[in-house]
């Protein structure tokens, strides 16, 4: 696929370098001359300096046969032109913008075909709010995917000492739940990914993915570690977009509290917030997180523009006693090393954003599309079209598609009905199917599985 990426900021070197790992023709255009010479240093991309919106610019970038445009800069007003300026000159099939401010967000009739011309619009901010959101309202997860409108979740967790499945073989799960359905879709153990067989047995400090029904997500968490207390009390760090968005979604069924640095954005937030309680002071005050009384909230959750005080605050909060603590950090090479130390969650704005693009860039009809493990695993719904004839999956059974190496099926979800994926489970013409990759770079296998013949009408 012929992709152009509009900005070289950090979503958009996060998506090239996603992208260009997965053979696309990548180009990608900033008005930063020494960023586009540092991307080309380490990947195999094409470059263009200039400004994004401007015609002669995304002719040069090769907007006359791309596939897609991606404009993801810094401004929604050069984000949204580009996009009406790529379907007016060069007729582009497919144009996705990144827009943060929510005064366009509000007025949904602005992007269509006859005003402006997005197919599909990106908020990293609201993605982000509405992971962490997830993760607040599921506690002991450490990732939360929703498949087929909700109606299916993935959820990843660490299988601690003392969980009652830890010990035993998976195969036992059906006879300690009676009546609930799901399926273990990978299992992670120091770092390692282990394709799950009846036969294993969950160790404690496994990174456990489950699939099943929404409703019964709460069950399956309890058979894989203790289950955490419910969420009463939680504490925000910074008034931006995301703190701000967070706060207004949780404050009706949680004790908020938001910390703010600036006297001005506090006074707005305090405004704007109906039941949230709004401090203004720096988010790493030991003596401030004492008053407040650190040692007794159940979630910390550092959402600032800085990664050092993201960090920093929320190691604080964990060492003073806070139950969970969650850091934003933008750069993903901090990731990795806080995840499972003292912090117990490190969120990726980068991860969360190139999920929301990646089914737009998949092949064979998939509508969901996720990124999981720093990119090196994938979870997807894709949706089965065809015949016996012309489909390589509809009319066969689970056991008889031929899947590359680590991917499995786990759920698959008929109308309104969820059905947990097992040998025999057979697949029918519009079936929605969930699927679990171990190695990313299968993904275009997977794709070629769910394509249909020619002779499909």
């Amino acid at each position: 696929m012929k992709i152009i990426i509009l900005g070289a900021s950090q979503v958009g070197m996060s998506v090239a370098e996603v992208l260009a790992s997965e053979a696309n023709d990548i180009t990608i255009v900033d008005r930063d001359a020494a960023q586009l010479r540092a991307l080309q240093d380490h990947l195999d991309i094409r470059t263009v300096h200039g400004h994004a919106s401007h015609p002669e610019v995304l002719q040069k970038a090769g907007a006359e046969d791309a596939d897609l445009i991606l404009a993801v800069t810094n401004s929604d007003e050069t984000n949204m032109i580009a996009c009406q300026v790529a379907y007016t000159l060069f007729h582009t099939p497919t144009k996705i913008a990144r827009v943060r401010a929510v005064e366009y967000l509000n007025y949904a009739q602005l992007f269509c075909q006859e005003a402006l011309p997005v197919d599909v619009l990106i908020s990293p901010e609201q993605l982000v709010t509405d992971s962490i959101q997830r993760l607040i309202e599921t506690p002991g997860a450490l990732q939360v995917l929703d498949f087929a409108d909700g109606r299916v979740r993935l959820v990843a967790l660490k299988a601690f000492y003392g969980g009652p499945l830890v010990g035993h073989a998976l195969r036992e799960m059906p006879q300690r739940m009676p009546g609930i359905d799901t399926r273990v879709a990978a299992v992670f153990r120091h770092g390692r990914a282990i394709v799950p067989e009846g036969d294993t047995v969950i160790e404690a400090d496994d990174e456990v993915f489950f699939i099943a029904a929404a409703e019964h997500i709460y069950d399956v968490m309890g058979e894989l570690r203790k289950l955490d207390k419910p969420v009463r009390r939680v504490i925000l760090a910074g008034g931006g977009n995301i703190g701000r968005r967070l706060a207004k979604g949780l404050e009706s069924n949680y004790n908020v509290k938001l910390i703010e640095h600036s006297i001005e954005g506090a006074r707005a937030l305090s405004e704007a917030l109906d039941n949230t309680i709004v401090l203004q002071g720096d988010a790493a005050d030991e003596d401030l997180l004492r008053e407040e009384n650190i040692d007794t909230t159940d979630v910390f959750c550092a959402v600032t523009n800085d990664d050092q005080i993201n960090i920093l605050s929320a190691m604080l909060a964990k060492r003073m006693g806070a139950r969970k603590v969650m850091s934003l950090i933008n750069r993903s090479a901090y990731v990795d090393l806080v995840q499972s130390g003292i912090i117990d969650i490190a969120i990726s704005p980068q991860q969360t954003t190139i999920s929301s693009l990646l089914a737009h860039v998949r092949r064979g009809d998939v509508v969901v599309a996720h990124s999981l493990r720093r990119g090196a695993a994938e979870a997807i719904e894709a949706v089965a079209h065809g015949d016996s004839r012309t489909s390589k999956v509809v009319g066969r059974t689970v056991e008889q598609i031929k899947l590359p190496p680590g991917t499995t099926i786990d759920a698959v979800v008929r109308g309104k009905e969820v059905i947990i994926a097992h040998h025999d489970t057979r697949i029918e013409a519009d079936d929605h199917v969930i699927l679990f990759l171990i190695d990313k770079k299968h993904v275009t296998d997977v794709e070629k599985v769910f394509q249909v013949g020619v002779t499909f009408l």
